[in-house]
């Protein structure tokens, strides 16, 4: 099947966002920016590394990252025996997988715009945000990954739990 100049550009014009929760709280990437999501896959430790990286997974030979979301958020860690799920974004030429707590839908944005972050979300949350889109029934937090893998949320030594 061959896309029709018409097809790419309402593509474009028709955002989506892959969506998944964090400590309640409904976030989205762009779809054409996730690579996959997982069920919770084992983690090799990672010695000193920042207390978001919880550590590496083997992904069919591919090595890739994974940052919890919750710490990258300043966000209560996880309680009781639930596992994080992994959604694998392609962030700089590299996958590094976000350990969240629940994956979501596709939700298509058509019709709705992206505003700034609000100034009374924690500022840990707005300063992970590219922006909010107000859907008729919830509000979602679309995540600047990018940001949220780059900065050393945490500089103690953590890896694994």
């Amino acid at each position: 099947m061959t896309l029709s100049p018409l097809s790419s550009a309402s593509a474009e014009a028709a955002p989506q966002y892959c969506t998944f929760v964090v400590d309640g709280l409904l976030f989205g990437v762009r779809v054409q920016e996730v690579q996959e999501v997982l069920r919770f896959q084992p983690l090799t430790p990672v010695p000193l590394a920042a207390d978001s990286v919880r550590g590496l997974l083997n992904l069919r030979g591919q090595i890739v990252t994974a940052v919890c979301l919750r710490r990258c958020l300043s966000r209560p860690l996880r309680e009781g025996d639930d596992l994080p799920l992994n959604v694998v974004v392609r962030s700089r030429g590299e996958a590094v997988s976000l350990l969240v707590d629940e994956v979501g839908d596709v939700v298509d944005t058509t019709g709705f715009d992206l505003l700034p972050p609000p100034a009374n979300l924690p500022p840990a949350v707005r300063d992970l945000l590219e922006g909010v889109i107000a859907l008729p029934d919830s509000i979602l937090l679309v995540l600047d990954f990018d940001r949220a893998v780059d900065v050393p949320h945490d500089a103690s030594p953590g890896g694994t739990s």
